[in-house]
């Protein structure tokens, strides 16, 4: 597989009417994962559900190419299967359908009609995966997310990410809400899976889940766009300094464009 690149060109992203991120921009290559940070309402989870598709968010400018590729141009399930994956802050429950069911749908919608993956095969991989983030095996049959725990819901879309072994992971703060044990869980999935082939997109407010997954970039966020990027140790700065100091060293004394969503 060649190496993936997802280049997001000056975007602009409206919530009901309401400009939310404005002019983000950023480069990310197959093998790098990179980290954004910054303070509540700065447009970070906006950025993902424009990149994923969601209709409530109204992309007014700019381009996301995917291997050259605009993706804005396509239909959410024409997103991931291009291996667009998008852990979500608030994951849903949908009553009536199990794990396993809907993992090997999920998995299958991405093959040919004609190659659906063997039961056998799927098996395996599932089992693995749950023994992997530390799951019971009951937890493939149970209603998606339904009756889970919030530390159980960010564990469940980890397990979705390592059975669809997408290109772009976009990850929205899956270390909220966990505890040291569920954080290092959920940190191992995801370094199991980094490779050349794939990118990480990782949003955050601690630097915490960043000591278990070491980002290759750390990027801030102010006035929905990044305002300073750095490596890991920015984020460690972050965790001692907090905001006012880039606030100050920026002049930006407003940074709070809208309400996370």
């Amino acid at each position: 597989m060649a190496q993936p690149e997802l280049v997001i060109e000056d975007l602009h992203v409206s919530v009901d009417g309401k400009p939310i991120v404005r002019g983000f921009s950023l480069t990310m290559r197959g093998g790098e994962i990179h980290a954004i940070m910054g303070p509540n309402g700065a447009g970070k989870s906006t950025v993902a559900q424009a990149i994923m598709g969601h209709p409530r968010y109204e992309v007014t400018r700019g381009r996301v190419l995917l291997n050259g590729e605009d993706l804005l141009q396509l239909s959410v399930d024409e997103r991931a299967r291009r291996g667009l994956f998008l852990a979500m802050q608030y994951p849903s429950e949908i009553p009536g359908v199990t794990n396993a069911d809907f993992l090997r749908a999920a998995i299958n919608a991405r093959r040919p009609a004609d190659s659906p993956i063997p039961l056998t095969e799927f098996m395996k991989q599932l089992n693995e995966a749950l023994a992997l983030l530390e799951m019971d095996v009951k937890m493939a049959g149970r209603s998606v997310n339904e009756g889970f725990s919030g530390g159980e819901k960010k564990r469940n879309e980890i397990l979705q990410m390592l059975l669809l072994k997408p290109t772009v992971a976009i990850l929205d703060e899956v270390d909220s809400g966990l505890d040291i044990d569920a954080l290092k869980v959920v940190a191992r999935g995801i370094t199991h899976l980094a490779s050349p082939e794939r990118i990480f997109l990782l949003i955050t407010h601690y630097e915490r889940i960043l000591q278990y997954v070491e980002p290759n970039f750390v990027h801030v966020m102010m006035q929905g766009r990044i305002v300073k990027s750095g490596g890991p140790e920015l984020a460690r700065e972050l965790e001692a300094r907090g905001y006012d100091w880039i606030r100050e060293e920026l002049g930006i004394t407003d940074e709070v464009v809208g309400q996370e969503a």
